[in-house]
């Protein structure tokens, strides 16, 4: 379809189990697919969200539930923004319109949402590890339903996928595991492992070539003893040129490739690999944004996208606004690598989301896509840089979470100039608490020889990529989600001195202490309670979150006796944290009052940007409010 529909629903509706899928016939499942790409359309449009990855897996996710039972059986979803076909098919069609608002439902698996979500699922290629997981628990109580991991958008690109199977393989017990082949991840699949799963044979070919080399060895002596030993062999030759000969490695039984848009035949290998005992790989091709020609066309720009007319396919821009974040990002970048030819650009599988498809297009032998790799990408960037490159690793910081322990001994051990530049550094939105950069200043304040800093608006960005690049060990820069605050970025940019923020409001009632994205909201919430209360607050725009500005803050230390520090991160071992362990090393919190403001120790849920920040109380609004109960007004 290349438009929406305004035919009305005529399958849909009667499905009120995930078991009526199974009673319909042929013809009404690829009416009820269609029903169901109409509906996800619609929604998307209007709330944004992961379309041509889930228009990809209509037809499976049917088949899938015609052939399984979600209500016995464990299905478990990988990438899980796949699953929104799931979710209309297994009782949340009627609530499927709230997708991924606040106090709607949420964009990926949640078993807190419901009893047919058997994992929550938000980072990528977790479903074999976690199956396998479910499998053995399974035989340990001596139950007897399947499992299955659905895999797949680039989930088969990351190690942990490979784990998984080992282990699975090793066991031998029964694991279906259903690869969703649709040569995308975010971006197009990178490295030699993609190249292998999107290898095809022309069967015509293939035919052509099997009945002749049988003619020529049936008229050989003993031909016939030697066509047992071929047939025998046969298997073998085909995996040689498929995917079988990757999984049958890991002592997987591999069924595919099959055409992952016939509904019928999907139910019919299904069924048939039920009763087969040990684990099964079935190898599904899709194509991402299947039945909406705009997403079949671009399926990178509508793989997660923003509202869009459901017509055309066109984004309704909003009038002039600032440049985001990570486009001041992308373009500070690429100018530094036209400067220095060491600068190396890295990415895990999201060129486009961290601002980096320019600098691909024009510097490709300086840019790296390592796929869905994050801790590979670390290490790969500590090799560059002991070899005297200048690697930029852009991942945003949910995803960063991954590779901790690379970042730690193979980066910040060795002290190695590497730049890790953490976009989403705080609330993303409506993608919800798995995707939340809530807790990057928690696990990286505290490492040795990482400096950490984090801009106050987006003119402050190239500064700090600037100071980055030109400082001898390992830097970390995190930015939020979204738009700057419209201030002019400069055409140059010089290092910043280390450890030095600065005062960008004046005043002699109290003091904010912010970094990041609060400090003009803290600036904007002063200068309301100056006009409201008359009451003058100074901000100070910390700028590193390490070090510290130490002399500058015991200096307002000696100044301030009211104080509130403002982050979007989590409280816990955040930046507050910070600031109050060096005030009281310094001996200096005595007779300073200091209210801390950030994220509460819980995970935030899904919902507009906007609203979430208003709900954790560090938009402008809550600064103000804290700003009042600290001067007791």
């Amino acid at each position: 379809m290349t438009a929406m529909s305004d035919t009305a629903l005529r399958i849909l509706p009667r499905i009120r189990h995930p078991h009526d899928v199974a009673d319909l016939s042929a013809e009404e499942r690829t009416v009820l697919a269609e029903e169901i790409r109409q509906v996800i359309i619609g929604t998307v449009s209007m709330n944004g969200g992961h379309l041509a990855p889930s228009l990809g897996v209509v037809e499976l996710t049917v088949a899938l539930l015609a052939a399984f039972d979600p209500g016995r059986d464990k299905l478990v979803w990988d990438v899980g923004h796949q699953a929104y076909a799931y979710k209309i098919l297994t009782g949340r069609q009627e609530e499927f319109h709230t997708l991924r608002t606040m106090g709607g439902i949420s964009g990926f698996p949640r078993p807190a949402e419901s009893p047919y979500d058997h994992f929550g699922v938000g980072h990528s290629s977790t479903s074999i590890s976690a199956a396998l997981g479910l499998a053995m628990a399974r035989d340990r109580k001596g139950e007897d339903h399947d499992v299955v991991a659905i895999i797949g958008d680039g989930s088969m690109t990351a190690g942990l996928a490979y784990e998984g199977l080992n282990q699975a393989g090793g066991w031998g017990g029964r694991l279906i595991v259903v690869l969703n082949d649709n040569e995308m991840s975010i971006s197009k699949n990178v490295g030699a492992l993609s190249l292998f799963l999107s290898r095809k044979l022309n069967q015509r070919w293939v035919k052509r070539l099997k009945k002749d080399m049988e003619s020529w060895i049936g008229s050989l002596p003993y031909g016939g003893d030697l066509m047992g030993y071929v047939r025998r062999g046969e298997e073998s030759f085909k995996s040689f040129f498929t995917p079988g000969m990757l999984f049958e490695a890991f002592r997987f039984n591999y069924l595919g490739p099959i055409d992952g848009h016939n509904t019928e035949r999907l139910i019919e290998v299904f069924k048939e690999i039920k009763g087969i005992e040990g684990p099964v790989l079935v190898h599904v091709l899709t194509k991402k944004g299947r039945g909406y020609e705009p997403a079949e066309s671009n399926p990178t720009y509508f793989h997660g996208v923003g509202c869009f007319e459901p017509e055309t396919g066109l984004v309704e821009k909003p009038g002039v606004c600032a440049p985001s974040y990570t486009q001041v990002f992308g373009e500070a970048l690429l100018a530094a690598a036209k400067a220095d030819p060491r600068v190396m650009a890295i990415t895990a599988a999201m060129p486009e989301g961290t601002g980096l498809s320019r600098f691909a297009t024009e510097l490709p032998e300086r840019f790296v896509d390592v796929g869905i790799c994050e801790q590979h990408a670390v290490t790969f960037a500590a090799g560059l840089a002991i070899a005297g490159f200048k690697p930029v690793v852009a991942i945003y910081s949910t995803f960063m979470q991954r590779s901790y322990d690379q970042i730690v001994h193979d980066v910040c051990l060795q002290e190695l100039p590497v730049t890790f530049c953490l976009d989403r550094g705080g609330l993303v939105g409506e993608d919800g608490a798995t995707h939340h950069g809530a807790f990057d200043i928690s696990f990286l304040r505290h490492i040795p020889n990482l400096v950490f800093m984090a801009p106050g608006s987006e003119a402050e960005l190239p500064a700090m990529l600037a100071t980055a690049l030109a400082h001898p060990g390992p830097v970390a820069i995190r930015y939020p989600r979204g738009a700057g605050v419209g201030l002019p970025v400069p055409q140059t940019a010089e290092p910043l001195p280390l450890g030095q923020g600065v005062l960008v409001r004046q005043g002699t009632d109290a003091l904010v202490v912010a970094i990041g994205s609060r400090v003009m909201p803290a600036v904007a919430a002063a200068d309301a309670l100056a006009r409201e209360t008359g009451r003058e607050v100074a901000v100070f725009n910390a700028r590193f979150i390490k070090p510290l500005p130490k002399d500058q803050l015991l200096e307002l230390a000696g100044r301030y006796p009211l104080w509130l520090t403002v982050e979007e991160n989590v409280l816990q071992g955040g930046f507050g944290s910070a600031v109050v362990e060096l005030l009281s090393d310094a001996g200096a919190l005595s007779g300073l009052t200091i209210t801390r403001l950030g994220l509460p120790d819980a995970f935030v849920e899904h919902g507009a940007q906007k609203a979430l920040r208003a709900l954790c109380g560090i938009d402008q609004s809550g600064i103000k409010a804290a700003l009042l109960r600290l001067l007791g007004l």
